[in-house]
């Protein structure tokens, strides 16, 4: 409360923070040998304008955010528009935060099982010392439609992994009625559910079915945050020509609807997963619950109406009792045209345009800057010595006496801590792990099987068959009416990808695929006979199977772009890791880069090329997916008095398996032989992302607890301050990566990935160097076991374990370990590992190429385009030795 209502707001935290003018690489001022061009050079800087012009890359966030912008100009941009964010001034700043930051304009939630006595006497201390003070209580509403029609059109980046023709983004909305009505809300709600929810919802079968587009739009689905509520429909990938035949295909199956209603079978699915979400234990209720009353409660919804649940769906199922009440709301809000169609249009030089108005607005700044000092080597003098003096207070920031704040210390970190109760049982060759335990009625399911000598080629279509299963339907029932059969029986049901290294052999890793899903007690067989029908009897050979994995493909391309730019540091560590692990490699393969090359490229197929070939693979794919062999093992979290009954489901289930499955062809485990281990992917962002990643040891070796440590050490003694508060990225730091025995290093939406590399290069011998204080310690022991004793949703006890293979001697010698790691244990891990290790770094770079990225200067630069053959880390990367113990 303290930071948030009585911050220090100093001026160097606004340039800092904020925006502010001055040399791209502060750190070569006063180096006699800097060049002068480059010191000379003036650019605009800050945390969040970096951060922002990064969020702008992404074309779906781009896209709703000027749509926001259309539909409700009343409120602002919360993130802010990096167009507009250099026209806020220091004192703007501060006016803003005394207006809206205060307890007048507050709302206070506390959640918990401690009194609330306590917490309200010292809330109440602080508070008191503040003056009740006027505010502005008017709630913003959207645009008002009541005229008619209305229609906007924007510009937006084109997408370079997509096929140019189909890049426009398009949606309908409607303006419903006010939210605090918490009836007539929930059952939109339940509207737009039966409308958009799953690959036999009405209005994707309409719409992306249909071909008009990929998927659904960013806005798309009942925004019920503001005062009054707005129901959008849109998609992404639209041609050009189909832009109006988009509206006109909504509003005709809405139509459709209205004539035909809503099956009651599917209101009751959908209500099912509304109780079993109820049932559903997790670690972070509390929380969830006071953000999803929070947007109602500043827009005039009482907050204990909003938690009245049982009394909603009761009063929401007499409605329903009676014949159309759904259908009366969607004549009532949808079956008109009072609508905003809000279109985005690719443009080939939508990128040169932003470069060209952010060098406008830079030029005008500084004229600006020159006016008001005389003259333009007295402007940049001024930015220059306020750059430098911002850098002293930074240099200052990590030794400032933090002794008056309050903490815990390690010594208040158990040595020991109560495990979960979990037994092993065996069906036939199947190994079953138990964990018994209050779950309000709930059975969860998770299983694995292991696949070995899996062939890269089908290990890459993994991720498309699991899709697809969720995807086509068999010869007996559509995807449709298994969907509803998901919601009438289970809390949901899904299949992924598995992969995992040994905590004993980094160069051991197992993979195969996974499976769960959860139900009522009384619900476990039917989840497990859907389970089995989407694995065993998904039709890849119906006459819309090809069509509809096209559209699959079609749609992860789509979205590729933005996800790389919402994630950028991840997918980044996934390519510079796959060159020195098995897992890094795996992890790759099936999630990172190569896996997006892959997509694009299907995506982008002709239809006259067609993907029968792909469909051959997925169809093998099916024949050794699952089976009852030891390759197989399951988990079970249930309450103590259904065990039995879930025991004698599951060796039903187990039955109905194939006993053994073939792999064809199976294969060595792959290799990647990295020739350059600097890697270079110019992306269209005006930012960069960073990874720089190190082998070390595996989990069970002690040395991997001060690993852990001097990750958290160097993250909040030292890279955050020197690429954060520095260097002007959004975020970098450290980790370790204690299970799959990596140390690594990253930056996120960073505009000098050259200086943040030169950072990382150093940062063992800073460790190394570094005087730790005891304090030092005691703060990065208490960050780590943050997430070692974070509390544990009852669906995860017991899966570290199941899917890695840490028992509870291993966690318990780790949790030791950490806990006795000593100030020479760090500085011997950087010598070692970061220092002596250097030669080992693999490193990735993606973002916008810069001149000092060259191949001469040791960087391999890799394009992603769907128009070539993927020369990522595919077949023809892999090589045996590469990664061979010496």
């Amino acid at each position: 409360m303290d930071a948030t209502l009585s911050p220090l707001l100093k001026e160097n935290d606004f340039m800092q923070e904020g925006w502010r003018i001055g040399p791209e690489n502060p750190q070569a001022l006063g180096q006699e040998h800097a060049a002068s061009e480059e010191v000379m050079k003036m650019v605009f800087k800050g945390v969040v304008y970096n951060e922002m012009k990064g969020q702008m890359s992404d074309t779906g966030y781009l896209y709703y955010i000027k749509f926001q912008d259309h539909i409700f100009p009343a409120i602002n941009n919360s993130g802010g528009d990096p167009r507009k964010i250099t026209d806020l001034t220091y004192t703007g700043l501060k006016d803003f935060h005394a207006r809206h930051y205060h307890p007048s304009n507050a709302k206070l939630l506390t959640y918990g099982d401690m009194p609330l006595s306590g917490h309200a006497r010292e809330i109440n201390t602080f508070l008191d010392k503040f003056q009740n003070t006027p505010v502005d209580r008017s709630i913003k509403e959207p645009i008002n439609l009541e005229n008619g029609p209305v229609s906007y059109t924007v510009n937006g980046p084109l997408d370079p992994l997509l096929d140019p023709t189909m890049q426009y983004k398009t949606s309908t909305s409607w303006i419903l009625g006010a939210t605090s009505d918490i009836l007539e809300t929930f059952s939109l709600g339940i509207i737009s559910s039966l409308l958009l929810e799953g690959y036999g919802s009405p209005l994707y079968q309409a719409l992306v079915e249909a071909g008009l587009g990929t998927d659904f739009s960013a806005n798309t689905g009942l925004d019920g945050s503001g005062k009054i509520g707005i129901f959008s429909v849109g998609l992404n990938g639209v041609k050009q020509d189909d832009v109006p035949k988009v509206k006109e295909a909504i509003h005709a199956k809405l139509q459709e609807i209205h004539q035909q209603g809503f099956e009651k079978g599917k209101v009751e699915g959908l209500l099912h997963q509304l109780e079993l979400a109820l049932r559903h234990k997790t670690a972070n209720f509390g929380i969830s619950l006071m953000q999803r009353l929070q947007p109602g409660w500043f827009n005039g919804v009482d907050p204990f109406n909003a938690l009245a649940w049982d009394e909603t769906v009761h009063a929401f199922r007499e409605k329903f009792a009676n014949s159309g009440y759904l259908e009366g709301l969607l004549d009532k809000y949808l079956l008109n045209d009072r609508t905003m169609v809000f279109t985005m249009e690719p443009s080939s030089t939508y990128a040169d345009e932003t470069r060209a108005e952010e060098t406008s607005r830079l030029t005008g700044k500084l004229s600006e800057a020159v006016s008001k000092a005389g003259s333009e080597a007295a402007a940049h003098e001024q930015l220059m010595a306020r750059e430098l003096a911002l850098l002293e207070e930074q240099e200052r920031a990590p030794d400032q006496d933090l002794s008056s704040l309050p903490t815990l210390r390690a010594r208040h970190i158990p040595r020991q801590v109560d495990r979960e109760g979990i037994r092993d049982s065996s069906l036939g060759p199947v190994k079953v792990q138990w964990r018994e335990a209050s779950t309000n009625g709930l059975t969860y399911f998770r299983a694995i099987n292991k696949l070995e000598g899996l062939p890269t080629e089908l290990r890459m279509l993994l991720p498309l068959f699991t899709d697809s299963i969720l995807r086509l339907g068999t010869k007996d029932k559509t995807m449709e009416e298994l969907e509803d059969l998901i919601k009438l029986k289970t809390g949901g049901i899904s299949v992924s990808y598995y992969s995992s290294a040994s905590p004993n052999d980094i160069r051991t890793s197992a993979e195969g695929l996974s499976f769960s899903g959860y139900a009522l007690d009384n619900n476990v067989s039917a989840m497990y006979e859907l389970l089995r029908v989407l694995i065993q009897e998904t039709s890849f050979d119906g006459s819309d199977a090809e069509g509809k994995i096209r559209q699959l493909l079609q749609a992860d391309a789509s979205g590729a772009l933005d996800e790389i730019a919402s994630s950028g540091h991840s997918y980044a560590r996934r390519y510079a890791e796959a060159g020195l692990t098995p897992q890094g490699l795996l992890n790759e393969q099936t999630g990172g880069l190569t896996q997006v090359q892959q997509i694009t490229n299907l995506a982008n197929r002709s239809p006259v090329v067609g993907l029968a070939d792909v469909i051959t693979k997925l169809k093998a794919i099916q024949g050794f997916a699952i089976a009852n062999s030891s390759s197989f093992k399951a988990a079970i979290t249930c309450s103590p008095e259904s065990s039995s009954a879930n025991e004698t489901a599951l060796r039903q289930f187990l039955s109905s398996l194939p006993t053994e499955s073939r792999m064809p062809g199976p294969e060595p485990f792959p290799m990647f032989d990295i020739e350059n281990p600097a890697t270079f992917f110019p992306l269209p962002y005006q930012v960069s992302y960073t990874a720089a990643c190190l082998p070390t040891i595996p989990y069970t070796n002690a040395t991997s607890a001060p690993l852990q440590i001097l990750s958290q050490l160097l993250t909040h003694k030292h890279l955050h301050h020197e690429i954060r508060e520095k260097g002007g990225a959004y975020g970098g730091g450290a980790y370790a990566r204690g299970l799959s025995g990596l140390f690594g290093f990253y930056s996120y939406r960073d505009p000098n990935p050259q200086s943040t590399l030169r950072i990382i290069r150093d940062a063992g011998r800073w460790a190394r160097d570094k005087r730790w204080t005891d304090q030092d310690l005691e703060e990065a022991k208490l960050t780590t076991f943050q997430s070692v004793d974070a509390p544990q949703s009852v669906s995860d006890e017991g899966m570290t374990k199941f899917l890695t293979g840490i028992d509870e001697g291993m966690e318990q010698r780790k949790r030791e370990q950490l806990l006795d790691v000593k100030k020479d244990d760090v500085r011997d891990v950087a010598q070692k590992f970061l220092i002596e290790g250097m030669k080992d770094m693999r490193v990735a770079v993606l973002g916008e190429k810069k001149e000092w990225v060259k191949e001469k200067e040791g960087w391999s630069i890799k394009n992603i385009d769907l128009s070539t053959p993927s020369d990522m880390v595919g077949a023809s990367d892999l090589s045996a030795g590469d990664l061979e113990a010496p």
